[in-house]
């Protein structure tokens, strides 16, 4: 069998691990999972480091579950959290664990026949039943507060300086997801759990619960958690998250954020959110290392992310949506664009608006008193003659011409562009 432990640890996706995991796991194929609260209806990328930990657990040979915190993410994980979540409903919830196991089913085998096919589970179905009596006498006995307050995700919460403190709903948290390792490990035998660094005292929690009721070993690996070398958040932008699904994040705004990491991060990313082989990697970053500029090392890991996520035809959409504002685009590929891609692409450009009834109408007209796109005719047709005006990526030349409904794009947008580097939209309405 592949050595999951050696190829997470190459790539640095290894925080913490409980002695004997490497040995355990090379006795031959293991079940392992991941924990993923389903407080949104679409994952991120700030999960896609679990998810491809499972992937590398499954192409290993082991079989890996994916369990969705149905019963866990009513209350709330503490862990890295400042305040208290906002508590959800059956039917918001329901509808996160659906889109979200059509996510994951991108990564990770679920309908094959293969022994080691994918499972989702979900810890609403064994927790539902399960009354408060029942789990305080069965569980709760068993771990100590003492045990419980010396985990770090309560000492940080508790220490910082809040009149709001902790509630008991949140401290139970690491009790019930404890309690979903000891419920796998003694009904689908799952002897390994997975996460990232945070979640180590919730897991080992779980390991304790394990070896007090079965007197069973259970084992842990966390990975760390991803930041970015400047120090910002890894995944956010200014706009929030980068999500997997793509009418939350299009497919080119998502190839946009891995073209431009640096090139520190560029090299570590590589390594956690591919799968592409060591020494295509090591190769990769020793190219980029002597032209840095060709940021080749970028466009290869934006290649493989997105095409992962967002399959082969939205990439090479996603690349010639990046040729738009500097390469050498054409109107049909302009055309090809959908709407959303579009405006991702000219995001921020200044907008103006003309009535689809005035069209046909010459274009110094459009250009300088409909629209102040130029500050006057004059501009506008000395422009015009110096062949530096564009209508939808294509030179327009003649200042005695017109711009009609022919010329819309999207059913109601047309780009001008002013020299090399200067876009505007005029939105159609009507």
């Amino acid at each position: 069998m592949k050595n999951f432990v050696e190829e997470l640890r190459w790539r640095g996706m290894i925080q913490d691990i409980m002695p004997g995991t490497e040995e355990e796991l090379m006795k031959g194929p293991a079940s392992a999972y991941v924990g993923i609260d389903p407080t949104g209806d679409s994952l991120h990328i700030g999960h896609l480091v679990s998810i491809m930990i499972l992937k590398h657990f499954q192409a290993c040979g082991h079989k890996p579950f994916a369990l969705v915190g149905g019963a866990t993410g009513m209350i709330g994980d503490p862990s890295m959290k400042s305040q208290e979540r906002n508590l959800l409903d059956e039917q918001t919830l329901a509808h996160n664990v659906k889109c979200i196991k059509e996510q994951l089913s991108k990564f990770l085998d679920f309908g094959s026949d293969a022994p080691n096919r994918a499972e989702l589970v979900n810890n609403y179905d064994w927790m539902k039943d399960y009354s408060f009596i029942d789990f305080t006498r069965d569980i709760g006995k068993l771990i100590t507060v003492n045990y419980m307050m010396s985990k770090d995700s309560v000492k940080k919460r508790l220490s910082r300086e809040s009149t709001e403190g902790m509630s008991f709903t949140e401290f139970t948290y690491q009790l019930l997801q404890g309690y979903d390792f000891l419920y796998l490990y003694t009904h689908r035998g799952v002897k390994l759990q997975l996460g990232g660094a945070d979640q180590w005292g919730n897991i080992t929690t779980g390991t304790e619960l394990i070896r007090r009721t079965c007197q069973g070993e259970a084992f842990a690996l966390t990975c760390p958690l991803i930041k970015k070398a400047d120090g910002g958040k890894f995944g956010k932008t200014e706009k929030g998250n980068i999500w997997l699904d793509p009418a939350k994040t299009s497919p080119y705004q998502f190839y946009q954020f891995w073209l431009n990491v640096s090139d520190e991060d560029a090299e570590k990313y590589i390594k956690i959110f591919t799968l592409l082989d060591r020494a295509t990697i090591e190769e990769a970053i020793a190219s980029h290392r002597q032209c840095p500029e060709k940021r080749e090392l970028q466009k290869l890991l934006a290649r493989e992310v997105t095409t992962m996520v967002h399959g082969a035809a939205e990439y090479e959409t996603a690349v010639k949506a990046s040729g738009m504002l500097f390469g050498k685009a054409t109107t049909e590929d302009l055309r090809a664009l959908d709407e959303k891609t579009f405006l991702a692409v000219f995001d921020g450009v200044p907008t103006f608006t003309i009535e689809r009834g005035k069209l046909p109408m010459g274009i110094l007209d459009v250009l300088a008193v409909e629209t102040a796109i130029f500050p006057s005719k004059g501009a506008a047709r000395k422009m015009i003659q110096q062949n530096g005006l564009s209508i939808n990526k294509q030179k327009f030349t003649d200042p005695a011409g017109t711009l009609s409904c022919e010329d819309i794009i999207n059913g109601k947008y047309i780009l001008v562009q002013k020299g090399k580097k200067d876009y505007y939209i005029i939105v159609v309405n009507g």
